[in-house]
């Protein structure tokens, strides 16, 4: 039986915001000691957005085409990227609490606008209530049986190390494991995030209420933080069915990097977050990687550049894992808040993003745009891929920003982009090109040159409409014997073409 995904999940346009590095509004009151809006972001300071300054900035992100929103955690935290939850029911006071996000759904819902939370169920932060109290009463605490302890060690009256110096920790280094030196098994060995164990009847519970509350709250789906680490099918069943049970439509998609088939057959998660398809870009579209700044992400350290033929393959295999309402559902990006911009690791080149941006929306599943990147915001390994928003509208790159809009309405105004099947028809000398088509006759062909110098080619688009257009002029093409001849692609571009509006 072929899994089941969200019907709007092909039609989305995704939008990703780091909440505390988005917008600011007056109306959410602010602690002090914040650091700079404009200054660089540090692992720890806080810039202070919100979720009503998001709330006041939709109809921005409405003409740039987004009609959905994924945000990084938004419940009470330590941290300004709030992955150490401390209050799984309350969105944090600096993000203008539970009436912020109310506020948020509300309005994007009323602009047609989709709203997916990030959900961090694998580890919490070490003020999580439950092991606060394991910190205050050893091995007394109701909750032992929350975490992976070292009971004995509790029992001998001797304190977690929960607040060990990370340098003792990294794997390479400390003289001696992790668990011995923190008694408790912590996510990457950091002290700060004590890792659940849901094998406990309780915490599945606990995770799974969690769950299910805020879709019944609103949301329209969870992007699922690390659930690789939660080795357990019938966790994420369960979670899956209470949150399905509350809107059948919600949205399960995972952050998992690799061959994610064990969670894609209709049973856990609806699709993932497609880095395999980013990376393939990134070998593709960018000459001369720089590669220091890929090493220092987990994810990337194989990415190779890939020629044409090379490339068009990983993409053919990243699009044949999964089943088609898998494929066409999978959150497809460039880039993250877990990893250099891409613009960055292109060394600065705009002709690699504006290609990339491309690709993006004109491959099977829902783009997602890492917010900034629309406007060519760079920013190296975490924390400066997470730089505040640039209001000022002089620091933007408008033509960039247009060719984002132009490109979601493209995919809006063509259902092959949506909906269509994917085939490959040139992967040769530096050009790969492709055809997306839709059964109703709807067509977009699309190429790439990622050599620099200007190439002619004959495309061989098949049994397409006799005449096409340029997506960018409007210029007519006909199609010749199932060619489109002559086609010149300037060194470092790419250009669709498309089937001409219906008549009337």
């Amino acid at each position: 039986m072929s899994p089941e995904t969200p019907g709007w999940v092909r039609d989305a346009v995704f939008y990703q915001v780091f909440p505390d590095r988005f917008a600011r509004s007056e109306r959410v009151a602010k602690p002090g000691n914040l650091e700079p809006w404009d200054s660089p972001p540090t692992p720890h300071g806080f810039k202070g957005g919100d979720l009503l300054g998001l709330a006041e900035r939709l109809d921005d992100l409405s003409a740039l085409g987004v009609t959905a929103l994924y945000l990084n955690p938004v419940f009470a935290s330590a941290a300004n990227h709030r992955y150490h939850t401390w209050d799984y029911h309350q969105v944090d006071p600096i993000l203008g609490g539970n009436e912020a996000l109310r506020e948020l759904l509300d309005a994007a819902h009323a602009r047609g606008m989709k709203v997916v939370l990030d959900g961090v169920f694998n580890h919490v932060g070490r003020g999580f209530f439950a092991f606060h109290s394991v910190l205050e009463n050893g091995a007394d605490s109701p909750y032992l049986d929350w975490f992976h302890l070292d009971v004995e060690r509790l029992q001998d009256g001797r304190p977690l190390g929960a607040y060990a110096e990370p340098k003792l920790l990294r794997r390479s280094k400390r003289p001696k494991p992790a668990f011995e030196e923190l008694g408790y098994s912590a996510w990457w060995d950091c002290p700060a995030l004590p890792k659940l164990d849901t094998r406990t009847p309780a915490v599945r519970e606990y995770l799974w209420d969690v769950a299910e509350r805020w879709v019944r709250f609103g949301i329209d789906g969870w992007r699922l933080d690390v659930p690789s680490e939660i080795d357990d099918d019938e966790f994420w069943r369960e979670l899956r069915r209470r949150v399905k049970r509350a809107n059948p439509e919600a949205y399960l998609v995972g952050e998992i990097w690799h061959d994610a088939r064990r969670w894609l057959a209709g049973d856990q998660f609806d699709a993932t977050m497609n880095y395999p398809l980013a990376k393939a870009a990134l070998g593709f579209f960018v000459p001369d990687l720089e590669t220091d700044a890929l090493r220092s992400v987990g994810g990337y350290r194989d990415v190779v550049e890939l020629d044409a033929a090379a490339f068009a393959a990983e993409v053919e295999r990243v699009l044949s894992l999964y089943a088609p309402a898998v494929r066409d559902a999978q959150l497809n990006l460039i880039g993250s808040h877990d990893t250099p911009r891409f613009l960055t690791l292109a060394g600065g080149e705009l002709a690699a993003l504006e290609m990339a941006f491309l690709f993006l929306f004109t491959m099977p599943g829902a783009p997602c745009i890492y917010y900034g990147d629309e406007i060519g915001l760079e920013g190296g390994p975490d924390p400066d891929c997470r730089r505040a928003y640039p209001w000022e509208e002089g620091s933007w790159d408008h033509v960039l920003r247009e060719q984002v809009r132009r490109l979601a309405a493209l995919r809006r105004a063509h259902p092959a982009l949506r909906r269509g099947s994917f085939r490959t028809i040139l992967a040769e000398d530096a050009i790969v090109s492709y055809v997306r088509e839709e059964e109703g006759g709807d067509a977009v062909v699309v190429a790439f040159n990622a050599s620099r110098e200007e190439r002619r080619v004959d495309l061989p688009v098949g049994a397409l409409p006799a005449r096409l257009l340029d997506a960018a002029t409007g210029d007519d093409l006909v199609v010749t014997e199932g060619e489109l001849r002559g086609i010149d692609l300037p060194g470092r571009s790419g250009r669709a073409f498309v089937t001409p509006p219906a008549a009337g």
